[in-house]
This record gives structure tokens, sequence and C-alpha cells, in this order.
């Protein structure tokens, strides 16, 4: 018993490479919001890009740390960076909580399931839509945030003008599709190194 709960801790070395995937989930994320985030217009396409872009990482940190705690690490490590780069508080808050939620989906399997490692993906990085969703709960609060964060209202006027009703359910079926492709190449990657741990 107190073997098998040894190999369930995480190590020194599990922290250090949650550590360095983590980093580079963030990176993902910066670059696929990057592609979009520049242009008032095209924003709402940034959790699209971000869904994209980051499944492998995502798989990666599974395969490489098949333990209850990277998950979680992952998402207040990009909640942390996103919110002391200005980005609003709600996404930061959901990439926290949704982690917590990703990593006991996952790990309701001992993250050996492949579909439950993709529904993890899935649940996990829908989080940047929690943002923009608050264009159609509470756009005053919302644009007064970001705008006091360094958002020229330029921007923010461009974004609202162009937050037509079907746009949050678009973004949010979208992200879906986008972290679906993404999840199941992450994994297509990274076969044998889930063969090997026993991933079904």
């Amino acid at each position: 018993m107190t073997n098998e709960m040894s190999k369930k801790r995480l190590t020194t070395r599990d922290l250090i490479t949650t550590g360095i995937l983590a980093a580079l989930y963030v990176v993902c994320a910066f670059i696929g919001e990057l592609i979009f985030g520049f242009f008032p217009v095209l924003t709402f396409l940034c959790p699209l890009s971000i869904a994209l872009l980051c499944g492998p990482v995502f798989m990666l940190i599974i395969a490489k740390v098949p333990k209850h705690g990277p998950i979680f690490i992952t998402g207040v490590l990009v909640g942390g960076v996103l919110y002391v780069t200005g980005m609003y508080w709600l996404m930061c808050l959901a990439y926290v909580i949704l982690g917590i939620v990703a990593e006991l989906v996952a790990g309701s399997a001992n993250f050996k399931s492949r579909i439950r490692n993709l529904i993890s993906y899935m649940i996990f990085v829908i989080s940047p839509i929690f943002s923009y969703a608050m264009l159609w709960i509470n756009q005053d609060a919302y644009v007064k945030y970001l705008v006091e964060n360094g958002t020229e209202q330029a921007y923010m006027d461009t974004m609202i003008a162009n937050a037509h009703i079907w746009v949050l359910p678009a973004m949010i079926v979208g992200n879906l599709i986008c972290s679906f492709l993404s999840g199941k190449f992450g994994q297509h990657l990274l076969r044998k190194h889930f063969e090997k741990a026993g991933v079904v």
C-alpha cells in the first residue's frame, strides 16, 4: 500500500517536467492568442487557435506525468500568467477551476483512457471562452476592466460592434471541434508512449 501511494505522489523530477511542459503550454497559448488577438474583428477566433495549438502539449503532460497534480498546476500557471499580463480575471479563474475538473476526469481512469484524456483537454481549453462570454453577460464591467488594463477603447468598440448574438455559440462549437482534433492529433503523435504506459 505504501509503495502504491509513493508511486502516485509527485516527485521532484515530476514537478520539473510539469513546470517545463506547463511553460510550453503557456507559450503555445500565447501564440494562439497572438495569431488573431491583434485584430478586434478576428479576436473571437483566439479560443479556437489556442485549442488547436495546445492539444499535443496537454497530451504530453499526461503522457510524461500520469498523476494527479500536473493538469491543475498547468491551469494555475496559465491562469496566473494571463492575470499578470492583464487578461480578464474570469478566464484566469476558469483555467484554475477547469484545471481541477479536467484532472478529475482524466484521473477517474488513472490517466489511462484516451477518451477521458481527450474530454479532459476539451474541458480545460474551453477556459478562454469565459472571458469573451462577458461581452454578452456584463459588457460594461468587461470593457472597463480591459481598458483599465491597457486595451484601447477603439479596440473594444470594434469588438462590441462585431459581437453578434450567434458569435458566442459559434465560438463554443468551434472551440470544441478544434480541441477534439488537436487532442486526437496529440494522442496520435504520442501513441507509442501511451501504449507503453497502458493507455487504451
